[in-house]
């Protein structure tokens, strides 16, 4: 009767392994999805303030001058830099 009872146990305790091991895939695939929703959202955002920017810009509410000078401020990367048109030498002094 125990062998039976320690082989019911045995048998519990690998379905509970299986369980979670199946639940911890099932969580890990959600906070992927949730992630990439995360980017796209993220991504669409960007989209739209520099659209709007952009559109400021062109409207005249926005100097197109302050626009190159927050670009020249924030942007790093030389690639970055040449799609506005903007020395590859940033003013890393300041």
């Amino acid at each position: 009767m125990t062998t039976k009872l320690s082989e019911r146990i045995e048998d519990l305790e690998e379905r509970l392994r299986q369980l979670k091991s199946r639940h911890q895939k099932v969580e890990a695939r959600r906070r992927a999805v949730d992630a990439r929703r995360e980017r796209r959202e993220d991504t669409r955002r960007k989209i739209l303030v520099g659209a709007v920017v952009l559109a400021k810009v062109e409207q005249g509410v926005v100097e197109r001058a302050v626009l190159i000078g927050w670009l020249d401020q924030a942007l790093t990367r030389a690639d970055d830099r040449m799609l506005f048109g903007l020395s590859a030498i940033l003013a890393m002094s300041g």
